[in-house]
């Protein structure tokens, strides 16, 4: 039973929560050109674990670097076993009502363009149209050497026709489509090559310590410099590719909003903040704009 103190501080908070999304309802109501930068928070309700706590700080070990990748063997047969398993529940997610609400929005007109640190496609499969990933998607592969490309269930197929028999011990879901494994299972791993000219293939994703491809960067650029209210859905903004567009916006004296659990890097930017779970938050936006 709570004591009569935390009761009232629940009751508190629950109110400046209420107050936080009616400041942001109005925003969107009266924006004319209104861009979401989404992150991990927008898919955790479909099962895809985030990296990051409520102070903004890692859960867990820090994913594979770029330069890793691509210099080691070792790695690169780790990162894709560990894919191997972790692809099954990407492929399986459902959009949630994060992804839902958002795809509403654009139906009404109340969002122009959405930006996606994520790379599980949930946002074009909820409905959203006008998607940049800024960071790539899981399903597709690449080639590093001759550039081509196939699709990633493609790509599973033939990781299995290469690994007939393989089981790993022990298996534990990570965030973007990554497995904990133990290592033993990921030295048994074996990595096909391309088909084409047997060179390394890398999923179409942005790894760590990897540029964001220039096309890219410049897309989303010219969204949120149109854009007079940028909203941030589950994104602490720890990452500068994604924390750069909430900076240069409000440098723009465009109002930034968040929806977010938990700290975020553009705090000190923000012209309203509701800490509530993405998909609760941007339902109850969505009804309200709809009443």
């Amino acid at each position: 039973m709570q004591s009569p103190d935390q009761t009232t501080a629940d009751t508190d908070e629950t109110a400046r929560q209420d107050g936080a999304l009616a400041r942001l309802a109005r925003l969107l109501a009266d924006s004319d050109r209104t861009v979401v930068l989404s992150g991990a928070g927008c898919s955790t309700a479909s099962g895809i674990p985030d990296y990051r706590d409520s102070a903004g700080q890692w859960k867990r070990p820090q994913p594979v670097q770029y330069q890793d990748f691509v210099r080691d063997p070792a790695t690169r047969q780790r990162y894709w076993a560990r894919s191997f398993v972790g692809w099954e529940r990407i492929r399986s997610a459902a959009p949630n009502r994060a992804h839902e609400a958002l795809a509403a929005l654009e139906a009404r007109g109340k969002i122009a363009h959405l930006v996606t640190q994520n790379v599980d496609g949930l946002h074009q499969r909820a409905g959203s149209r006008q998607v940049t990933d800024l960071h790539g998607r899981l399903d597709n592969v690449d080639c590093l050497e001759c550039g081509a490309s196939c699709d990633r269930t493609m790509f599973q197929n033939r990781l299995r026709a290469e690994n007939p028999g393989w089981r790993p011990k022990a298996a534990a879901p990570a965030p973007d489509g990554d497995a904990d494994l133990d290592p033993e299972s990921c030295a048994a791993f074996n990595v096909p090559t391309c088909d084409k000219c047997s060179g390394m293939v890398k999923p179409s994703v942005v790894f760590f310590g990897e540029s964001v491809p220039r096309e890219r960067v410049e897309r989303a650029w010219a969204e949120v410099n149109q854009a007079d209210l940028l909203l941030v859905a589950g994104s602490s903004l720890m990452v500068f590719s994604g924390f750069r567009f909430a900076r240069g916006a409000a440098q723009r004296g465009v109002p930034v909003a968040a929806i977010n659990l938990g700290r975020t890097r553009a705090d000190d930017m923000l012209t309203v903040k509701v800490e509530a779970d993405c998909g609760l938050a941007l339902d109850r936006l969505r009804l309200r704009l709809d009443a």
